[in-house]
């Protein structure tokens, strides 16, 4: 996450929205979460899109990455559904209950894969 900030040319405090890679489990969603607050801290908006759409394995990079643009393009950040009992060690502000509107100018995509083989695209309006 913090090589993608840098590699585009932004400060952690340019990223508005975050779209988590978040599958829902214990270990996976506490490491995101202090990765997240590792590098941004906790100002910006996540979504967890696999709460309303699943897993789609090797998609997964693709879908999110439109669902990330269209934020931005849009700004609406979709709630993430489900969520009744945030984590309390997922210290986010993550979107639930009602869609968040508002300018996004920078946005991140996280996807993490099997084996280590994880990403996160820096995404802006332009």
């Amino acid at each position: 996450m913090t090589r993608a900030i840098q590699t585009a040319g932004l400060t952690k405090a340019d990223i508005t929205h975050i779209n988590a890679h978040a599958t829902s489990t214990p270990i996976g969603d506490t490491a995101e979460a202090a990765g997240i607050n590792a590098a941004i801290g906790q100002h910006a908006a996540v979504y967890a899109p696999k709460s309303a759409l699943g897993h789609s394995i090797g998609a997964v990079g693709a879908l999110e990455s439109v669902l990330t643009i269209k934020s931005v393009e849009e700004g609406v950040i979709p709630p993430t559904l489900n969520l009744e009992n945030q984590d309390p060690e997922c210290e986010l502000d993550v979107v639930h209950g009602e869609a968040r509107h508002g300018q996004i100018d920078y946005a991140l995509n996280n996807s993490f894969g099997f084996g280590g083989h994880n990403v996160a695209l820096a995404i802006g309006r332009y």
